[in-house]
């Protein structure tokens, strides 16, 4: 049992992660001495002349920050972590958050987690690691921050110093746990809401100045746009809400970038607690970070992605994912939900150019002797293996009989190159026959595809693959029709994350709800169902 998790149980370590990365008081406090707020105005991310990318963060900001700087180091040119840990640090294990990469109850595994990048690089699952060479990156660990502790950066330092990154450590200032800024209305050695604290210095100032080579003075008061866009349009099925983003987001625009100057972007994110939405907090990070009067005098464009709270336990203070919440097994590398995202943004500023092709494609067809289907009581009770499959195809919906089909495919996914990454993948099947429409019964169903790493049980089709847990549940759903060949939509992250690179995948069909009446189609009887993979 972890120590943390032995004290608190898991419910409370759930909360402890979102309450422990950024803990303090409840109340609210005002914008910083000479904090100008600029007024947000609704608008859209458009591109500009774009020559360089840069993040930055705070706490579950500055792992964000670390990942997508190793994920794309194609991309990004250096980065700044405040309070954080190295890349991957928690192994998609809410314990090691905890206990190894907070406090330091356990042992990180630094070693573990230098070998996981190299083989990532290696799979292409992220950028070449030695993109990381030569890229300037800024650590800050404050003496009073108990919250992530001094041992925890300067494993970030030893991480990005053994992939040959230029470091730049501080960890001289008895800052609490915070993001540090001359408008911080904070004492430095305060850990509080709103985790922003003044340090006598300008922090600001020494990480860009870091990052960039040199900085001019900042502005005295931004002079430029703060944009509100629609984070929708970025995430994962046009939805930001189911991977914990808000669906407001936020840019700064300098006048001289938006008349068309060469401008750099830093992608800048906030700590827990900090979002926008979260509890009233509004643009307090945005307007004391001290980014935007720098901005203005040094020709920067602000990307400021914003998190939000879950309802559930999983993420209930709005922290960005570092530890593999919401299933997201892939959340710190190529085709994490939240990174991908953060990388659509980053793309529509014109900083990392168009999605790069594919290389190459595989359309696999299903294994017609492992395929099948099973019926049930709409409660899942009494399964067992259709018997019309030679006849008819593979039953969904409601049959005749009151029961409620799903299918199984198989899929022999082990023949994508080594070293390459699955971009895209969807599921096409022909239709046979069928009667009613289970789409609408009810109203608004949906056939979804749950996606399984290997084999649910046997590979042959068994009573209780109708209840099986999947890898990825729900990774695309495929729209209504009555004759021909439908394609499914693209599977989510999560559903190209469970494909088997060294063999079988499977691929349960089902309907979201249970038709309440008969309603059902057969599909694959003369045509087999085909699994589509695009890969670089």
């Amino acid at each position: 049992m972890y120590p943390v998790l032995a004290r608190l149980g898991g419910a409370a370590a759930a909360l402890l992660l979102g309450a422990g990365v950024l803990v303090g008081g409840s109340g609210s406090a005002a914008a910083g001495p000479g904090a100008a707020a600029v007024p947000p105005v609704a608008g859209e991310l458009k591109p500009y002349r774009v020559d360089g990318v840069y993040s930055a963060g705070v706490s579950s900001g500055g792992y964000m920050a670390t990942q997508l700087h190793v994920a794309y180091s194609g991309t990004f040119d250096g980065s700044a972590a405040f309070a954080s840990g190295p890349q991957y640090c928690a192994q998609n294990d809410l314990g090691k958050a905890l206990n190894a990469c907070m406090e330091v109850y356990q042992d990180l595994q630094l070693a573990t987690l230098k070998q996981t990048t190299a083989n990532w690089s290696a799979q292409g699952a992220i950028d070449d690691a030695a993109g990381l060479r030569g890229d300037p990156v800024y650590v800050f660990s404050g003496a009073n921050d108990s919250t992530v502790e001094r041992p925890v950066s300067t494993a970030l330092d030893d991480y990005y110093r053994h992939f040959g990154a230029d470091v730049l450590y501080n960890r001289s200032t008895a800052a609490g746990h915070a993001w540090i800024s001359p408008l911080g209305p904070n004492a430095c050695a305060v850990t509080a809401n709103p985790w922003l604290n003044d340090c006598g210095f300008d922090a600001e100032r020494e990480f860009l100045g870091h990052l960039l080579g040199s900085v001019g003075a900042p502005a005295a008061a931004p002079g430029g746009s703060l944009i509100r866009f629609d984070q929708n349009r970025y995430a994962p099925g046009g939805a930001a809400k189911p991977i914990s983003m808000d669906e407001n987001g936020f840019v700064y625009v300098p006048t001289s970038c938006a008349s068309g100057a060469a401008c750099k972007v830093v992608v800048t994110l906030h700590g827990c607690k900090q979002g926008y939405s979260y509890q009233g907090f509004g643009t307090r990070f945005i307007d004391n970070a001290y980014l935007n009067e720098y901005a203005d005098t040094n020709n920067l464009i602000v990307l400021y992605p914003q998190a939000v709270p879950t309802t559930t336990l999983d993420n209930p203070n709005g922290c960005w994912n570092w530890w593999g919440y919401l299933g997201d097994p892939a959340y710190a590398r190529h085709g994490g939900k939240q990174i991908e995202a953060i990388m659509g943004m980053v793309r529509a500023l014109g900083g990392a150019g168009p999605t790069p092709p594919p290389t190459g494609r595989l359309s696999l067809p299903s294994l017609d002797a492992e395929d099948g289907y099973i019926k049930a009581a709409g409660d899942g009770s009494g399964p067992a293996v259709g018997t019309l499959e030679d006849t008819y195809g593979l039953a969904l919906g409601r049959g005749t009989d009151g029961r409620s089909n799903r299918s199984v495919l198989s899929f022999d996914t082990g023949a994508v190159p080594a070293g390459k990454e699955i971009t895209r993948a969807w599921v096409t099947l022909t239709r046979s026959s069928g009667s009613g429409d289970p789409w609408a019964a009810p109203a608004g169903n949906r056939l979804l595809v749950d996606v399984h790493t290997g084999c649910l049980g046997g590979c042959a089709v068994e009573p209780g693959d109708w209840a099986a847990a999947t890898t990825a549940a729900g990774a695309a759903d495929i729209g209504a029709f009555t004759s021909g060949s439908k394609a499914s939509g693209d599977l989510s992250a999560a559903g190209l994350s469970a494909v088997n690179r060294s063999g079988r995948t499977q691929v349960r069909l089902r309907f979201e709800q249970n038709p309440a009446a008969t309603a059902y189609l057969f599909v694959n009887r003369d045509t087999q169902a085909t699994l589509t993979l695009e890969y670089r």
